[in-house]
């Protein structure tokens, strides 16, 4: 019995330390995706967006795992949904 305590007791901070970890870092980590991933499901034709590079573009097609953007009035490309950075309102 009082090895059993003994283990437990050693045991106690790294418990802690490991529920810390994961309610500081892991659960806002996983919460963030969440709502980016939500964001990208909400995109339409001609939401504006930033994209991980920085541009400005607007949205002309959705595809499955691709954006047809417009860049400027006459340069439309494809751009992956990975690199949608966030929504412009």
């Amino acid at each position: 019995m009082e090895n059993a305590q003994n283990i437990f007791a050693q045991l106690l901070p790294l418990i802690v330390l490991i529920a810390i970890f994961y309610f500081l870092i892991i659960r806002p980590q996983q919460k963030q995706a969440k709502n980016h991933r939500d964001m990208i499901a909400s995109l339409d034709k001609g939401d504006k967006i930033v994209t991980s590079g920085g541009f400005i573009v607007e949205i002309v097609k959705r595809e499955e795992e691709h954006f047809m953007v417009r860049m400027n009035d006459d340069t439309i490309v494809k751009l992956s949904k990975d690199y949608v950075a966030k929504k412009i309102n």
